[in-house]
């Protein structure tokens, strides 16, 4: 556990004892003390003196008690003075310090487990064993998030992450990269999918209002055991791709609401061009102006009805039909029939998925 750590707890616990209070490690350094002055000094004859006996010991105006009650303890607690109260404030201060390290190293193995399952970097057969020993669940339900910082304050998405999920049994924030970060979640078994959005939408808006900090977060799907956590992570990892690809507008996204773009995404480029050529054998789709792009996809979005694409796109009807017409012409496809339209609108996405191909490299 970190020294600093340490220190920390000694801070809030000065006032209560009224004493100068301390630690010092393994090798007899003071590594925290409620008095500043006396951090880094070395005490290392109570050390070897300690070594022998698992009790405490008096020593020149302090008392000293190993943090865990053995010989050749790691850590050793000491209090100024060598009366009754003393001998009773260093047993308190050892007993509080060792569960809190016992907590804090609990959580830092789960922690660091969780994150190797994450990154497959466990062997299935060591899985359950592991898990047994950190007395982790293995068949609950568990939900991966991906936040992604895209822009931001000087503000730690980590710190606040962690402030908002503190349940260390339940919840799990582990930093992937420099601006990557995982929550993993232990849902109720049947919780709806849209709890695990509304999730999403609170970490996205706190670190937004609160900490000027906008994120894009993927949603993995649910599993209900410990080896499907990567599954999950990658779920969400796709999300967020095929989301910056489709749905350029959508800060959040979920894995199982991504529909076909999660198909073409899969597909190799050779196929996708192969069917781009296949669809625009008359004409390519290239030949199509930015109006006329644009009115295809109003006349997507208002489900193929003429009437109220040109109702929302201010013209007349006659103009869009004129629109449709040339689209028909250019390309051999008419979208007002429906096998057509969903020919045309596939195209589009393979298209575009193509597209950010390119750019990526």
């Amino acid at each position: 556990m970190s020294n600093r750590f340490f220190q920390s707890i000694i801070h809030q616990m000065k006032d209560a004892v009224g004493r100068t209070i301390g630690v010092i490690d393994e090798n007899g350094v003071v590594v925290a003390c409620s008095d500043v002055t006396k951090m880094g000094e070395t005490r290392i004859t109570v050390k070897e003196e300690l070594s022998y006996v698992s009790d405490s010991v008096k020593y020149s105006g302090y008392t000293y008690r190993p943090l865990t009650p053995e010989k050749h303890s790691e850590y050793v607690v000491f209090v100024e003075g060598e009366d009754v109260m003393a001998e009773k404030f260093s047993l308190i201060i050892a007993i509080s310090l060792n569960n809190i390290k016992s907590f804090h190293d609990d959580k830092y193995d789960k922690t660091s487990f969780i994150k190797n399952l994450i990154i497959d970097n466990v062997l299935p057969g060591d899985i359950y064993l592991k898990s047994r020993e950190l007395h982790l669940s293995q068949d609950v339900d568990r939900i991966v998030f991906l936040i992604k910082v895209v822009s931001g304050s000087e503000a730690s998405p980590y710190d606040v992450l962690l402030n908002m999920f503190p349940n260390s049994n339940s919840d799990y924030v582990i930093s992937i990269a420099e601006k990557e970060i995982v929550l993993v979640r232990e849902v109720k078994h049947g919780t709806d999918r849209t709890e695990a959005e509304k999730t999403a939408t609170m970490i996205a808006d706190t670190l937004a209002s609160e900490f000027y900090t906008k994120v894009s977060i993927g949603i993995g799907s649910t599993v209900d055991s410990l080896k499907d956590i990567s599954r999950s992570y990658r779920e969400a990892q796709a999300a967020l791709e095929v989301g910056r690809v489709f749905d350029m507008e959508k800060s959040i996204v979920s894995y199982e609401n991504l529909g076909i773009g999660r198909l073409i995404y899969q597909l190799p480029t050779t196929l996708c061009e192969m069917f781009l050529n296949e669809v625009f054998q008359k004409g390519s789709i290239d030949a199509l102006d930015h109006e006329t792009l644009s009115t295809i996809q109003c006349f997507f979005d208002n489900n193929l009805n003429v009437s109220e694409t040109s109702r929302k796109m201010f013209v007349h009807r006659n103009t869009l039909v004129y629109r449709l017409d040339k689209i028909k012409k250019i390309t051999g496809l008419d979208l007002r029939e429906f096998d057509n339209a969903i020919t045309f609108k596939v195209a589009l996405m393979v298209r575009r998925y193509l597209a950010s191909k390119k750019n990526r490299f």
